[in-house]
């Protein structure tokens, strides 16, 4: 079952702040490419897993090919100064028939606020919804924030191999 192409919720950050989650659509692509300007090197590295401050042309048409079907993402966009910005992102990918990876990004300053936890919500919601049967996704041992939100969905180790990267799977 297809992932419907104008998924939408309004939820609100732990401040308070309301923040839309919805589908990431073909003419965001120049509001992603702004919200990864104001992304840190440490947070693009932790999302990436090595350096990065510019993606070529065929990464930003990866990440704006969406199927809805083998490709969904989802943003997270807040109120600044009367227009809404990205302030985050998260999609999952089909590697294998029933399982996608799963991955996030949250600009700086939002940070902490439960930008991460909401995309995992919504992003269950539809890998459920498509019947998928389990999400996997490589974190870098440093990332605590990150590996707290995996934990608190349920998880857990699935292989090891490279000390510097957890992997994890939830079946579904």
């Amino acid at each position: 079952m297809p992932v419907p192409e104008n998924y939408a919720a309004s939820e609100h950050l732990r401040d308070g702040r309301r923040v839309e989650i919805r589908t990431l659509q073909a003419d965001d692509r120049d509001d992603m490419l702004a919200a990864i300007g104001r992304t840190s090197s440490q947070s693009l590295q932790r999302r990436f897993f090595g350096p990065k401050r510019s993606f070529s042309r065929k990464e930003v048409d990866f990440f704006m090919n969406i199927d809805f079907t083998n490709h969904v993402a989802l943003i997270a966009l807040a109120d600044e100064d009367e227009h809404e910005v990205i302030i985050g992102g998260g999609r999952y990918v089909v590697v294998d028939p029933g399982t996608a990876e799963i991955a996030f990004v949250t600009i700086d300053d939002y940070q902490g606020q439960g930008v991460g936890t909401l995309l995992m919500h919504h992003l269950l919601i539809l890998a459920r919804r498509a019947g998928l049967r389990q999400l996997v996704a490589d974190v870098l041992s440093e990332n605590t924030a990150m590996r707290k939100i995996f934990a608190k969905f349920g998880f857990h180790i699935r292989r090891g191999g490279d000390p510097q990267v957890i992997c994890l799977a939830l079946p579904l």
